[in-house]
């Protein structure tokens, strides 16, 4: 059965995400992908010109979910409990191995210029529910990058770091989420 290209797109792009996360960024390889996806190397070629097309489609597309499930988020109006839901939707995508797996992959190949779709979620945050609180602009830009890349550090090394220190795996989770509400209510008290 011939996929339509979209679905033929789809379907390679699955494969190299699978890839992603049973094997890491190493694994996005033409032929991995190819034989990942049940395809040709042409195929892959002909949708998607290269692997680094490949690989730039995989990064947009998971850095287009991650900002969606963190936009998606309820928002209920008591600012802790918004840090909360929000906090918990960043701390569980980074702690997914697809998320973990897309951050170290993001910063050891040095490619920022993907992110331009999270730059563009956190001014709607900073402009949207923050300004609602009251919350100054840099203020809010501020929490945004720590509570990033406290997500970011406890998806990729939380829980062994946690373990290696005698504690419960979730208590590096626990930490990050108590340190995000104390920089939440100083925003919101200055």
């Amino acid at each position: 059965m011939r996929r339509s290209p979209a679905a033929a797109r789809e379907n390679i792009l699955q494969a190299a995400e699978q890839l992603l996360v049973d094997h890491g960024p190493q694994a996005l390889k033409l032929v991995d992908v190819a034989k990942g996806a049940g395809v040709s190397h042409a195929t892959v070629l002909h949708h998607f010109g290269s692997i680094d097309g490949v690989q730039t489609a995989l990064a947009e597309a998971m850095i287009r979910q991650l900002v969606a499930r963190v936009l998606e988020a309820e928002r209920p109006d008591d600012p802790h409990e918004q840090l909360e839901g929000v906090g918990q939707v960043l701390f569980d995508a980074f702690e997914s191995a697809g998320g973990a797996r897309l951050a170290a992959w993001l910063e050891l190949t040095g490619e920022t210029r993907r992110l331009t779709l999270v730059r563009a979620a956190v001014e709607e945050v900073i402009s949207g529910p923050m300004a609602q609180k009251g919350i100054n602009p840099e203020r809010a830009t501020n929490l945004i990058l720590v509570a990033v890349s406290l997500a970011m550090g406890v998806g990729l090394i939380g829980r062994s770091l946690a373990e290696l220190v005698g504690r419960p795996p979730e208590t590096t989770r626990e930490a990050a989420l108590a340190f995000l509400k104390a920089g939440l209510a100083a925003a919101l008290n200055e």
